[in-house]
């Protein structure tokens, strides 16, 4: 929450999720959270106030600290240790990339060496950071390498790619968090272990519907859930749908300021949160 970081408000984010939406893991920092629009000194406050407001309420907080900047993310990851956080998670560096799979392990390792007690996840959001190396490919011996690999969360449409780890993880040593939220259920289908996303935050408890129904094999009910979620974004993507506007539905259906995002992104319209309103309070979900 911005204009400047808006901490107070937290406590009360936090008490929403777990009341509201039943959503009791989070994911700080990450794309949804601006992190990486953020000070080095914002990410650490932003860190410790979710950590503090979580504790003994939330299961699982796990931090966001990758950065461009390899002395930055380790930095972040010490912190991340220091104030008790569940995991960390890095994405790939994105202005000067790796270009294969050695490379990108090597800058991994670097920033799991400094929270060597906290499981480590890696980011894979190739269509943000153009680096596009297979999670299947980088998973080849990466315990070695990092042993306090934990998983991945795996933003990226690429099915087939998700299938081939999760086939090849038959010890289920690993974990796979899916983040694209409208096929979460296709995720679910070829062994996704749960989810990382940004309408978790307003759609958490309709989402845990799903997530219910298809742990008790009610395919159609779940279809259901996963159908109209995908209305609603399909129909806010055509008006145009990013994290300013993920900010400003957050708002108007949590009542928690969630503020406009940091430059160079801009507040969404008026007119944009109007339609959004009006096309999620017309959807008519199957327990309603």
């Amino acid at each position: 929450p911005f204009r400047q970081i808006n901490l107070p408000v937290i406590r009360q984010y936090v008490d929403y999720l777990i009341s509201k939406q039943n959503v009791k893991n989070i994911f700080v920092n990450g794309t949804t959270g601006e992190g990486l629009a953020l000070s080095v000194q914002e990410r650490k406050q932003l860190a410790e106030e979710w950590v503090c407001q979580g504790k003994d309420k939330l299961d699982h907080m796990i931090i966001h600290v990758g950065a461009l900047s390899l002395p930055e993310s380790q930095e972040l990851a010490r912190h991340a240790a220091a104030i008790g956080a569940s995991g960390i998670a890095v994405i790939a560096p994105f202005f000067f990339k790796p270009t294969n799979k050695d490379e990108l392990i090597a800058f991994l390792r670097e920033v799991a060496a400094e929270a060597p007690a906290l499981p480590f996840y890696y980011y894979h959001i190739p269509h943000l950071t153009g680096v596009k190396i297979r999670v299947e490919e980088l998973l080849d011996g990466i315990k070695e390498q990092i042993p306090t690999f934990q998983g991945v969360k795996f933003s990226d449409t690429d099915l087939l790619d998700l299938a081939q780890c999760i086939n090849k993880n038959d010890r289920e040593e690993l974990v796979f968090l899916y983040g694209v939220d409208e096929q979460l259920l296709s995720a679910l289908a070829i062994g996704a272990d749960g989810a990382v996303g940004s309408t978790y935050n307003y759609l958490g408890q309709k989402n845990n519907m799903m997530l219910q129904a298809f742990a008790q094999h009610d395919l159609s009910l779940a279809r259901k859930y996963q159908f109209l979620t995908g209305e609603f974004l399909n129909f806010v993507i055509k008006l145009g749908f990013g994290v300013a506007q993920t900010k400003a539905v957050m708002t108007f259906v949590s009542g928690i300021p969630m503020g406009p995002p940091r430059f160079p992104l801009v507040k969404a319209s008026e007119e944009f949160i109007a339609k959004a309103k009006a096309k999620l309070n017309s959807i008519v979900w199957p327990a309603d």
